[in-house]
Parts: C-alpha cells; sequence; structure tokens
C-alpha cells in the first residue's frame, strides 16, 4: 500500500496548536503536550512513523463517504483526526505491540466521530494484520449498535476496493482474507458469551444505562488479544453517574496526572476531552472550536450560531445546547442546581482541621430509600462549611437495588461511603452510633441535630439517651421551615463554600433534586421524574443546615 500520508500529525496539530492556529481546551493542549513529549523521548513505547501512517493511509485510500454532498467519494482526514489516529496506533513497543488499548474520544454532536469510528472498525477488521479480528459496534440498544455500523457498511459497498474483499451481509461484515467479522452488539443480545474481541466501538455512552457491565464484558473480552484496541466516542450527556461519568473523571484524572507524578497513571488509556472550558464560553464564537474541531467544514458554524442564538432568546435550550454542542455537563433538565454549581472536588482531612463542634442532619429512609446523616462544622478563621456524610441500606436489599435501579451501591460500600444494616430494614440504631462514631474518633460535641418531624419516636429517644434531651430537633419539612436555608445552601454550594469531600453519592443525590416553589418564591427540595433517584444525602445536609442557620450566632461563638 503506498503511502500518502508524510507528516508526523502529531507534531503538526501541537503546532497549530501553539500557533494558535486552532483553538482547543486545556484537556486537548494537555494531551498533545505530553503526546509530543513521548515523541520526542521514547521509552518503553515509541512512536512508528509506519505504523501511525498505515492506518490513516487505509482510511483515506479505501474509506468512501456514503451520505450527502460528499458521497463515494474518498474520506480526506481533517489534522485533528489524522493527530488522534497517528496517537492512537502510532506509539509501540519492541515487540511491536501497540501501546494504547482503550481510546477516548469526547466531541461535540455533528463533528464526524461516527465516520471515524466507522473507518477504524473497518481498519480493525480487514488492515491491521490480526488474525481472525472480532470487532463489535457496541450500545446497550441494538439500534444505537448500529449506527457505527451501518455506516461501516456503507463504506464497504461505496468502495469497490473493499467490497472486493469484505461481504456485507444482513447482519455482520465478513472478510474470508483473515477470517474477520464486525456486527453490531447490544447488551440485550444473546450472543455476549465467549467474545474474542479485537475491537470494540462504544458509541454515545451519555445514553448508555447500567453501562458499566455491558463495558465489562467487552473489556473482558479483549484478553486473549495482544493489542486490542476499545475506541468509545461520545457527546455529554444527562445521565449521571454511570459510564460516561466514569469514563469523563478517568479520563479528566488521567489528563491532569500528565503534569503531577502522584497523579493518576494510566499507559494503556488515551483520551481526548474536546470542550469549552468554562460555562461563559458558550456565547464567545471565537471558544466554539474547542468542543467542535470539526468546526467550519464538518460541521456547519451558520447552524451551531442560529442555535446559538435560539438559546440567548429562549433559556430553556441552553441545557441542551451546553451538552449536546460544547460538552459541558449539565444535570437532569429537572435538576435544582446545575452540575459546574454543586460540584466540588475539593478534600479535607479532618484530622488536621480539629473541629470542636459539629451540626448534624438526618434523612430517615422508608425501607427501600437510602437513610443519610450529615454532619457540618466551621473551624476558626475560615468561611467554609466541612461535611462528613454517611450513607445506609439494607443488607438484604442490597442487590436489589443495585440491580432494579441500576445504581452502583455495591461500589460505595466497597468505597466505605455506605454502610448496610443486617436484614431487610435500615437500624435506626446504627445511625445514632454513627454520629456516636464521629464524636469520639475526632473529639467532636455535637451541639445539634436536625431530624425530619415525622421521624421515628424510638429514633428520637435514641438520640436524646446518647447525647442530651437538648441536642436532637424536629425540622418540619416544608416551605416556611426549608426555603430560606436551602436558598442559602444554594448560593454557598455555588459560592465552593460547602465541602463535602467531593462524595459522589451526595454529588448524586445533589443531582436529583429539584424543588417546588409556591407564588411567593418559597421553595423546598423534591425528587426529580425517577423515584429510584434519592435525595436523602441532601435532604439530611439541609436538616442540619437548617439547625445551623437557626443557631447561627451560638454556634460561630463556640467555633470561635
Amino acid at each position: 500500500m503506498s503511502t500518502i500520508c508524510i507528516e508526523n500529525p502529531i507534531v503538526s496539530y501541537w503546532n497549530a496548536i501553539q500557533n494558535k492556529e486552532v483553538t482547543v481546551s486545556k484537556k486537548i493542549e494537555k494531551t498533545y503536550r505530553k503526546l509530543v513529549e513521548d515523541v520526542n523521548n521514547p521509552g518503553e513505547f515509541f512512536y512508528s512513523w509506519k505504523r501511525a501512517n498505515h492506518a490513516i493511509d487505509f482510511i483515506e485510500l479505501f474509506c468512501k463517504h456514503s451520505k450527502g454532498k460528499w458521497s463515494g467519494q474518498a474520506v480526506k482526514l481533517e489534522l485533528w483526526e489524522k493527530a488522534l489516529i497517528a496517537a492512537t496506533f502510532g506509539f509501540i513497543d519492541s515487540d511491536g505491540n501497540r501501546q494504547y488499548r482503550e481510546v477516548i474520544l469526547i466531541v461535540g454532536k455533528k463533528n464526524g466521530k461516527s465516520l471515524l469510528a466507522s473507518a477504524i472498525g473497518l481498519y480493525m477488521m480487514f488492515a491491521d494484520g490480526e488474525g481472525g479480528p472480532e470487532v463489535y459496534a457496541v450500545a446497550t440498544k441494538k439500534d444505537q449498535a448500529k449506527i457505527i455500523w451501518d455506516e461501516a457498511k456503507r463504506m464497504v459497498k461505496k468502495s469497490p476496493a473493499l467490497k472486493k474483499y469484505i461481504k456485507p451481509y444482513v447482519s455482520e461484515l465478513a472478510s474470508e482474507v483473515n477470517d474477520g467479522v464486525f456486527k453490531p452488539l447490544a447488551s440485550d443480545s444473546d450472543t455476549l458469551d465467549g467474545l474474542n474481541v479485537h475491537c470494540g466501538l462504544m458509541d454515545e455512552i451519555h445514553q448508555w444505562k447500567n453501562g458499566t457491565a455491558l463495558f465489562d464484558i467487552i473489556a473482558d473480552g479483549t484478553t486473549a488479544r495482544s493489542q486490542p484496541l476499545i475506541f468509545i466516542t461520545s457527546t455529554a450527556g444527562f445521565i449521571r453517574e454511570d459510564i460516561y461519568d466514569d469514563k469523563y473523571e478517568e479520563a479528566k484524572k488521567l489528563i491532569d496526572g500528565y503534569t503531577s507524578e502522584e497523579g493518576y497513571k494510566n499507559k494503556r488509556l488515551l483520551a481526548f476531552v474536546y470542550e469549552i472550558d468554562s460555562r461563559e464560553e458558550w456565547e464567545k464564537p471565537e471558544c466554539w472550536q474547542k468542543a467542535n474541531p470539526g468546526l467550519g467544514t464538518i460541521k456547519s458554524i451558520s447552524q451551531l450560531a442560529d442555535k446559538v442564538n435560539k438559546a440567548k432568546e429562549d433559556p430553556r435550550q441552553l441545557r441542551n445546547l451546553l451538552c449536546k454542542e460544547f460538552n459541558y455537563r449539565t444535570n437532569s433538565r429537572q435538576a435544582w442546581l446545575e452540575w459546574e454549581e454543586y460540584n466540588n472536588e475539593e478534600v479535607f482531612d479532618i484530622r488536621v482541621l480539629k473541629p470542636k463542634y459539629a451540626i448534624g442532619g438526618v434523612d430517615l429512609s422508608s425501607t427501600t430509600d437510602l437513610t443519610a446523616a450529615a454532619l457540618i462544622f466551621r473551624v476558626p478563621d475560615c468561611e467554609k462549611i466541612f461535611v462528613e456524610v454517611m450513607f445506609w441500606l439494607p443488607e438484604d436489599l442490597l442487590d436489589k437495588r443495585v440491580h432494579e435501579d441500576k445504581i452502583r451501591y455495591d461500589i460505595w460500600k466497597e468505597q466505605g461511603l455506605l454502610r448496610t444494616c443486617e436484614g431487610n430494614r435500615v437500624n435506626y440504631k446504627d445511625v445514632v452510633s454513627w454520629f456516636s462514631e464521629m464524636e469520639d474518633e475526632y473529639d467532636l460535641i455535637i451541639s445539634y441535630i436536625g431530624y425530619d418531624a415525622w421521624s421515628s419516636p424510638y429514633f428520637v429517644d435514641d438520640l436524646k439517651r446518647t447525647f442530651s434531651k437538648k441536642v436532637p430537633e424536629a425540622v418540619h419539612q416544608g416551605k416556611k421551615t426549608l426555603s430560606s436555608p436551602m436558598k442559602s445552601l444554594g448560593a454557598d454550594l455555588i459560592a465552593k463554600k460547602i465541602v463535602y469531600q467531593n462524595n459522589p453519592i451526595l454529588k448524586w443525590c445533589f443531582n436529583n433534586t429539584a424543588y417546588e416553589e409556591d407564588k411567593n418564591g418559597n421553595i423546598q427540595p423534591c425528587k426529580t421524574s425517577k423515584a429510584t433517584r434519592r435525595i436523602d444525602g441532601f435532604a439530611a445536609l439541609l436538616d442540619a443546615y437548617v439547625m445551623y442557620e437557626n443557631n447561627l450566632e451560638e454556634y460561630l461563638d463556640l467555633v470561635a
């Protein structure tokens, strides 16, 4: 196969970034700085010009557009696409095996990611030098899984060279030359067992529910291959605390770890995150390319401008615009606060802060709900409010809640963020014991504990016996009692004054919290549309916050 690419696309793209010829996100800049360093300073892995260009040339020589004005024409990759492919396929070890086995591409919609994934899938099936390669376009739903596969099938039909060797059947592409297959695969399929995956193409993972299980099946299926590839493509989405959030957070940790010796390392993972760097950039045309590297060529500038103008006129369209066009993570559409408003990754060491006085809050559960307890405290000469939380579920219901609700309670338990109680109900004595444990372990005095006025009298009596009659205090649930503290809590979260250990369960509860408002502007919390999306952690924190506001002057005197 003749070579048509004579450049190092990684270096060329980095030069374009440095010369301000293209505008990229901070994460993309960090990624390419690292890749250029690896090109110039080889170690265990080195950059192979031949291997990188082999993949690029295959796509540009043999893959054809199947839709629109370019239908039937050869695919001509843009520089950002060439750089991504060169990085994915170009770094190898002394045995000739590729370094990267998982690649994540997060990019705004309509930037050609499905076409790119389809072309990579065809390369992995036919030209990667693997015997009997199995390539799967994967999603939780069959229709979604077929998007990339259908594009690949159309590419084959449009390309005389590929059609000579690859047979497009109803449900698979097959190559007799190397016994390769390329199939769509969904989690509701009966063919998930016994996979020997050479390449898994995972599209739009922001739409996946309970996606971790499917990802693990595909990842486990690659273990028999010497240089497999999982290629993930997605825009941002509204489904929180599932596979998209997991992969985004891993990508973020990886990229941050490039500049920190103590940071997260994974030599097999590569992530390209195209996104705006701050919320206000959606109104700045000069920043749009950060999330849309194909803007002006693959993606229409004028159409994006029309969407931005409509969002300015109708704020209801803004969340979708931020999420889909600019990859700015937002909540479910009914949520009280935006992701960036409640997201706070700061952590603290309570033993270093040495607080003396704290305020508690509790949200007791029914049989199926979480039970949550919160402690808030301040320390001298600091405006921040520090938060510790704990959650409980009945042991007998844990597996059921994981599988029916599709929430990762089991992982949170392993991380020590959630505890289970024997039987099929939460034992409220365990909650009282946690408060007592916090007092003893950290030499704390809990001054107040706010609880729902409808709480069990046995629980309240236990609190009074363990602490004193003055510590527990009923918090009546309603707009009259909760409105002012909820607004104050929201303002403090936005101001990043609330430091909650970046607790993922509490963050999930924030995301699930909506609100009801009366004609006078008074508010109270409520759940978003799904009953399985709990707000118990927020409710416990709010009860503590009610007590904090009601006793603020006295509490600050204790802290000073």
